[in-house]
């Protein structure tokens, strides 16, 4: 993992925040994590690939940053989910930041999707960015202050096809941050979305990047390059720290020009 943060902001209202990241091991979630870690920030997050999750830390120590706490959590099972967040709150305290970042955007044709493959895309891209705020929310309205950041996508705005269930995850989730920015703002608490374009993580390159592919990424994109983690977990860090803190019920873009 290259370690570019002298090139970029420092945000000193980040350290020593608590903040939590779901789908963290891997990933746009990886490279949010590790940003969080070397802003100083006490950083949880939760994910099933036990792996990349232990390498991700050790690299984090070796660079001396504040090790962030792994915890093991099938998103799609929200009791586990509560408990997993009440464990982070037990280690950390209140929870500042919380970024909804996992997902699952495994391509679909229309006919193949049953009832069961509908609701378990749900389970996983739209049911968990809700109950993992509502169990957050206690400790954020007794700290008065909070910042919840919900991973959205391009894919419904372009719109993008062959993934249907998980493009309408995708859209709700907007909708979601808009209603909640409204009720949790009197408490202090920001809601804002990110909504990614085509970004080069080793998932989508191995899976999706083919040649054709990136030709087509390039000719949509104003900026010709590759559009990277890094690039999104930036923008997050921003709406993280107080340097946005009358910044809410937005949704931004990182798309390289795509939109």
């Amino acid at each position: 993992m290259k370690d570019e943060s002298s090139q970029f902001a420092t945000y000193p209202s980040l350290k020593d925040r608590a903040v939590l990241v779901t789908g963290g091991a891997t990933g746009i979630g990886e490279s949010i994590v590790a940003h969080f870690a070397r802003q100083g920030a006490r950083v949880a997050f939760l994910d099933i690939q036990d792996e990349p999750a232990n390498n991700l830390i050790a690299t984090l120590k070796r660079a001396g940053c504040p090790a962030p706490i792994y915890f093991r959590c099938d998103l799609t099972d929200i009791a586990t989910l509560k408990h997993s967040v009440n464990e982070v709150i037990e280690k950390l305290g209140a929870v500042d930041v919380l970024v909804n970042n996992a997902a699952n955007d495994k391509r679909h044709t229309i006919e193949a999707v049953t009832p069961e493959y509908w609701d378990q895309s749900m389970a996983i891209n739209l049911r968990p960015q809700f109950f993992t705020i509502q169990a957050v929310l206690p400790s954020m309205r007794q700290a008065g202050r909070g910042s919840i950041i919900n991973m959205s996508s391009i894919s419904w705005m372009i719109p993008s096809t062959g993934l249907a269930a998980y493009i309408t995850a995708k859209a709700a989730i907007v909708g979601l941050t808009r209603t909640l920015a409204k009720e949790l703002g009197p408490h202090n608490i920001r809601v804002n979305a990110v909504l990614p374009g085509a970004i080069a993580t080793e998932r989508q390159k191995q899976l999706w990047y083919t040649p054709e592919y990136k030709a087509e990424i390039l000719s949509s994109q104003a900026l010709k390059r590759d559009i990277l983690p890094e690039d999104v977990a930036r923008l997050v860090l921003f709406l993280a720290s107080d340097d946005s803190s009358a910044i809410t019920n937005q949704s931004y873009i990182v798309d390289g020009g795509w939109m």
